[in-house]
């Protein structure tokens, strides 16, 4: 859910940007690399003490693993073994949704941008180079072996700002950890958070504004350039697919909500699930027996209903009628709607379910959506009329 600060926003001329878990999903190949590091020492990774290391230089991270995990040795002995592992699968990362279009987008219209990590810059120049176009888009780039102090210090901000040779006032930086909205504020910048761990917005109270994911983020409101992209109040996406076998047909909330929907396992899509950010999406969704219909769904957490994983459920549209349990169904999504929110009621979710419906069931129409109904992924579904 968005939350924004109830103040004036002071509009800005320089963007500065953090690396892991802002731009690049660093934390999946964390997960890889110690899920097997950790063997050699009967220990199993389950990810305990995230919001401790996230935003720390790589020595302070490691540190704390060690501490959490109680390995017998010591946090350099462990950096040094872990550190070439890391290095072997940087061209691995994937950015995070939005990045690559947010920095096209401030490329192209000429808005200088600094890139301000608490990792060695060594280590930064080596990731962003296997993204297209990321190194040359960064007027300056600083790395946490360049200061005397990383972040939560402001240090390495206000060193962004002057070799951008910007006010820190007209600086706006874009974060996903504590320590470095902490450090942007410290250093007298407007910062928007993006949380990198889920359920985290409300520890964020020192940002100017938190959002969802970068696909969430308006440069308008900070008098930037806004982006162009959009289609009627939704934003295309690179489509993607979802197949397999209905858990539930009718599932949970089906009969209040009026619309049958599809509660899909999230062990089936763990991997799609990490790189796809939370949020209401919408697409076309094939039927083994039935044919192809227009289709809206939620990606997340479900914070209504308090979910402790992940889930996908999408919402069948156009008047279908009956059950569908079992049967099999291939979704392919094409654009978004809107983050992940809040409903203070079940009456107020129903009513913004129903307008997602509303706004799914009109744009889908537009040509740049409606083409993908013939996608060859929906093809055991060919020959059944169109809904």
């Amino acid at each position: 859910m968005e939350a924004v600060k109830p103040l004036t926003r002071r509009l800005v001329s320089h963007v500065i940007l953090d690396l892991d878990g802002t731009l690049l999903n660093t934390d999946g190949i964390v997960d890889d690399i110690l899920k097997v590091y950790l063997v050699k020492y009967g220990k199993r990774w389950d990810g305990r003490g995230a919001q401790k290391r996230i935003g720390t230089t790589p020595l302070e991270a490691a540190k704390a693993i060690v501490e959490d995990y109680e390995l017998p040795c010591t946090t350099e002995e462990f950096n040094a073994e872990v550190t070439p592992l890391f290095s072997d699968q940087w061209s691995k990362i994937k950015a995070q949704p939005g990045a690559d279009r947010l920095i096209k987008h401030l490329r192209s219209n000429g808005i200088k941008i600094a890139l301000a990590s608490n990792s060695p810059r060594e280590n930064i120049e080596e990731k962003i180079s296997y993204h297209d176009g990321w190194k040359q888009s960064f007027s300056v780039i600083i790395g946490g072996n360049e200061v005397r102090e990383g972040k939560p210090s402001p240090e390495i901000f206000l060193r962004a700002a002057e070799k951008l040779n910007a006010e820190a006032s007209n600086c706006l930086v874009i974060e996903d950890s504590l320590p470095g909205v902490t450090a942007g504020k410290a250093a007298g910048m407007e910062v928007v958070a993006v949380p990198s761990l889920p359920k985290q917005a409300n520890l964020f109270t020192a940002a100017d504004e938190v959002i969802n994911s970068l696909l969430d983020l308006r440069p308008e409101k900070w008098g930037l350039p806004p982006f162009q992209d959009w289609a009627e109040d939704t934003l295309p996406v690179e489509p993607w697919y979802v197949g397999g076998p209905v858990i539930k047909g009718y599932g949970r909330g089906s009969k209040v909500l009026g619309i049958p929907t599809a509660n899909l396992s999230p062990e089936s899509f763990s991997s799609i699930l990490s790189q796809v950010a939370c949020g209401v999406y919408f697409g076309w969704a094939g039927l083994s027996t039935r044919g192809i219909y227009k289709m809206v769904m939620s990606i997340g957490w479900n914070p209504y209903f308090d979910n402790s994983e992940k889930t996908i459920e999408p919402w069948l549209l156009h008047d279908f009628d009956g059950d569908f349990y079992g049967e099999e169904l291939r979704l392919v999504i094409v654009g978004y709607i809107r983050p992940e929110a809040n409903f203070p009621s079940l009456e107020s979710l129903i009513e913004r379910i129903h307008e997602d419906g509303r706004i799914a069931e009109k744009t889908l129409d537009l040509p740049i959506y409606a083409e993908y109904k013939n996608s060859p992924y929906l093809k055991f579904a060919a020959g059944a009329q169109q809904k």
